[in-house]
């Protein structure tokens, strides 16, 4: 039986999750795709807490350009908020999706911010 492409994400999300963990030292960046807008958040699972988070809905120069573009003011944003909170290095947990597209460029765009992973 052939799954939908929700569940085949579902699928590699608890893969992925299955491996990756965050720490206190080196928090997760999760990141979020929605068809309209994208979210990060970092967070250090050992105490289960959001430690830094970005979306492009909270942006209101986000919402007019291009998503490949939201994703990386999304990016940046991410590593300002989080070498504000003192988090150097992250570990980056791409949620199922493809490391292409808006993931890849937000990725990019929260390396070029500072953020190592």
């Amino acid at each position: 039986m052939a799954l939908s492409k929700r569940n085949s994400r579902l699928r590699i999300k608890r893969r992925v999750r299955g491996k990756v963990h965050g720490t206190e030292e080196r928090p997760r960046l999760s990141v979020y795709r929605s068809n309209k807008q994208i979210y990060a958040q970092v967070i250090d699972d050992a105490s289960g807490k959001t430690l830094a988070a970005a979306s492009s809905l909270k942006m209101e120069d986000a919402q007019n350009i291009a998503k490949i573009e939201q994703a990386a003011k999304v990016g940046k944003a991410i590593a300002e908020s989080a070498k504000a909170a003192g988090i150097e290095s992250v570990i980056f947990d791409r949620n199922g999706y493809l490391y292409h597209g808006r993931i890849k460029q937000l990725a990019d765009a929260a390396r070029e911010g500072g953020l190592k992973f």
